[in-house]
Parts: structure tokens; C-alpha cells; sequence
């Protein structure tokens, strides 16, 4: 499948703040603005952490649109999944794991993520998926992963389509098999996880399944529950 130019609007910067604010400042009639920068001064992750975002040949890119997504959702989990399917692809092994709700896994260390953020302007609602994938980053950030042993620096704009094809493709067809496919993907399902709220620890549990809407669900000495949201840290991974 080509990429259907005429869907999309392609912004490109050397620099940015971060392109997920730049996708709230612009608006436009194409189905999808596409925004990707080579360098964010304020690139960010969930709950407004710091995405560090140099110029060394990394993926910082937004999707935005104003179209109905509920057939992508829960978007940031098929956003992962459509980042695994492209990376996949690329280095042609299926390597890349997933962590819930929105990390990108290569050999148990975070290479890359997803943010989604929403915007009501009128009478439309703008819909903002930000991806950061690692390519290649510095020494001092080590304890964050990458896929340099692939040296795919030279092919990022091959798997920056690649990803637009797998989105568009499910954005036009939707993705029946996602929750399954998530699932075998998951680098902790049965086994233990810590739950924070912010920096404190509210409790261990076995991360037993995700459900339809893309919500956790563990088992405590309490029992099973639901878990919507909160940051969960995997033992042994990154």
C-alpha cells in the first residue's frame, strides 16, 4: 500500500518545542496534519515528564486529526502495537515488546512511547498522538534503550511510513485482533508489577489482563480490581 499523500499534511521542523503543541497550535482540513522534528526543546512523556529529544537521528512525531478515532481505541495501545508492527517489520524479527499503557520495549529497556492528548475547539475535537521512538541516543542516557543495533538512523523516514501505514490502515479497516496481539506482546502479563501514585508505592500485584478499554487488570491480597490509569513499574524491566 502507498502512502496516500493527499490524506496527509507533512510539517517538518529542525526544532521544536514539542510537536504535540505544535499539532495544537495549527489547524487544518486534511484527514491528518503529520508533524515531525528532528530536535524538541520540551519533549514530553505521560504525567508531563521530560522526553529527552536530541538531534541524533530519533523519531519525534505527531498524528493529529479532528476525525471520530473510537475506532482506534484505546489509541495509546494500538499506537503501540502499530509501532511494534512497523519496527517489526524493519528489522524483520518480531523483537519489540510492549508495557502497559504506552511504552515500546527492545530488550527490556524503553525505546520508545506513546502520548495521546484531546483538545475541544468548537465544534471539533482534535485528537493528538505523539510517538517518540529511540533510533540512536547518547552514552549519558544509557539507561534508556535504542535500536542502534540496527542502524536504522539512515532509515527513519521508511519507518516513519511504515507506521503511517499501519495507522491509516487501521484507522480506515479497524484492528479486530488488537487485544490479542497486545496481549502476546506484553513484557509483564502474569507476572508481578509495583503500582505508584506519582512516587509512592500504593501496592504489588500480578498484572493478570487488559480488557477491551484498554484498562489493567491485577490481582492484590485484596483481590482483582480495574486500574483506568497510575504509573506502573515493572521488577527487571528498565
Amino acid at each position: 500500500m502507498d502512502l496516500p499523500l493527499n490524506r496527509f499534511n507533512l510539517h517538518i521542523y529542525d526544532e521544536i518545542d514539542s510537536t504535540n503543541d505544535e499539532a495544537k497550535r495549527i489547524e487544518g482540513i486534511e484527514d491528518f496534519q503529520i508533524f515531525v522534528a528532528e530536535k524538541q526543546t520540551k519533549g514530553r512523556g505521560r504525567h508531563g515528564k521530560k522526553w529527552s529529544s536530541p538531534n541524533s537521528g530519533n523519531i519525534y512525531m505527531t498524528i493529529c486529526t479532528i476525525q471520530n478515532t473510537s475506532q482506534i481505541s484505546p489509541i495509546s495501545l494500538i499506537l503501540g502495537l502499530v509501532c511494534k508492527i512497523a519496527i517489526d517489520k524493519l528489522i524483520k524479527k518480531p523483537l519489540i515488546m510492549l508495557k502497559w499503557p504506552n511504552d515500546i520495549l527492545f530488550n527490556e529497556k524503553k525505546i520508545g512511547g506513546i502520548l495521546v492528548e484531546t483538545e475541544i475547539n468548537k465544534e471539533n475535537v482534535k485528537t493528538i498522538i505523539g510517538i517518540g521512538i529511540n533510533l540512536n541516543i547518547n552514552k549519558e542516557e544509557s539507561w534508556w534503550g535504542d535500536l542502534s543495533k540496527f542502524s536504522l538512523e539512515t532509515r527513519r523516514n521508511e519507518l516513519i511510513n511504515l507506521i503511517l501505514k499501519e495507522f491509516l490502515n487501521i484507522f480506515d479497516n479497524s484492528y479486530d485482533n488488537w487485544l490479542y496481539d497486545w496481549k502476546k506482546s506484553c513484557i509483564h502479563m502474569n507476572k508481578e508489577i509495583e503500582i505508584y501514585n506519582g512516587e509512592h508505592l500504593q501496592k504489588k500485584a500480578i498484572f493478570k489482563d487488559i480488557n477491551t478499554q484498554g484498562n489493567a487488570v491485577i490481582e492484590s491480597k485484596e483481590g482483582e480490581e480495574i486500574i483506568a490509569t497510575g504509573q506502573i513499574s515493572i521488577k527487571g524491566v528498565y
